[in-house]
């Protein structure tokens, strides 16, 4: 098993396979961007509910307060009709809410306009490739031209959300991953003793990725610790939905990068966790709110990679962003276009 950036590998399995063709849909676990980052870099939509509108029962439990199950689909169609399959309450997940699941379909009208737009301009930042703010900011500009009402929002507490993931997720995968222990659950190395067995199964059940998470999850509930970081990174995190909140008060939609840039060569971030870390700056906002994001195809770079746009609605506002995106996808014309696979 393989969590957090090496899940997104999975998941971009999923999203990967979509793209070529060879399957109508799948499934994948966002909880810091896991289906929406592929999505995007994949030229595919990608789908994250909200918290709690999609069951988690049979789902290896990462982190328990941001894993969401989420579809992929070539359109927004197959995306929605997906997630229309798979919402609704579970009495066996105890984080499910027993909130009537809308038509997501009945949603598809093409129609945006008086749709409230906003922009933060927090996921405009320096470094960004000028490739992909050019075609979010074209994107917005379609939009309005469909109708809808573009305002500029502020959301001041974005820049926190990767220093709060990184200890709110890691705690809770240290927690949530300890069961893996080869006696309970999970594969057993036979070593001789018992803690050599345990250590043998744990250091062969886990990635590296998913081993330095552990170690930075445990190090911040450890004894002396928990105060300073795991309990702070909960009370701003209080603050980054607040933000939202306040946001969604005056717009229906916040459109935005899914990204900073399009997909990187293979390994080129592995050695360096920090700058893999930097490329979840946009989608971790949502997933520690708890609302509702999806991304859809926007356009591709000079080197054909594609471009997503992300747009995320208020808790349980999936039919809202699916509205705009399906009138976004229709004016594009970018649906189903795969520029690296037509050549």
């Amino acid at each position: 098993m393989e969590s957090g950036v090496g899940t997104r590998w999975i998941h971009g399995g999923s999203a990967a396979a979509v793209a070529a063709r060879f399957a109508l849909g799948a499934l994948g676990s966002d909880t810091g961007g896991s289906v929406r980052q592929p999505a995007s870099m994949c030229g595919v939509v990608g789908i994250k509910p909200s918290y709690g509108r999609v069951s988690r029962w049979g789902l290896i439990a990462f982190a328990s307060s941001l894993d969401q199950i989420g579809t992929f689909g070539r359109t927004v169609t197959d995306a929605a009709r997906l997630l229309q399959v798979i919402s609704g309450y579970d009495s066996k997940d105890s984080t499910s809410m027993p909130t009537a699941v809308p038509d997501y379909l009945s949603a598809l009208t093409g129609d945006v306009r008086g749709l409230r737009i906003g922009v933060p301009s927090e996921y405009f930042i320096d470094g960004m490739q000028p490739a992909v703010e050019n075609a979010i900011r074209a994107a917005i500009a379609t939009l309005e031209s469909l109708g809808a009402v573009i305002k500029p929002i502020s959301l001041p507490n974005t820049a926190a959300s990767l220093s709060v993931y990184y200890l709110v997720a890691p705690a809770e995968a240290s927690a949530n991953l300890a069961r893996l222990d080869g006696v309970r659950y999970g594969p057993r190395v036979d070593s001789g003793s018992m803690w050599a067995t345990y250590k043998a199964t744990r250091g062969e059940g886990f990635g590296p990725e998913v081993k330095r998470r552990i170690m930075l999850g445990t190090y911040a509930l450890s004894t002396g610790y928990y105060d300073a970081y795991y309990l702070k990174a909960q009370k701003v995190r209080t603050l980054i939905k607040q933000d939202f909140e306040h946001a969604f008060a005056d717009v229906d939609v916040i459109a935005a990068p899914t990204g900073p840039r399009t997909a990187w060569p293979i390994g080129e971030k592995v050695n360096d966790p920090l700058q893999m870390y930097l490329e979840d700056v946009f989608t971790l906002p949502g997933s520690l709110a708890g609302i509702a994001a999806l991304s859809l195809p926007c356009a591709f770079d000079d080197a054909q990679l594609p471009i997503g746009l992300q747009l995320i609605g208020p808790a349980f506002g999936e039919s809202t962003i699916l509205r705009a995106a399906y009138a976004y996808e229709q004016a594009s014309g970018l649906s189903n276009k795969t520029p690296m696979l037509d050549k």
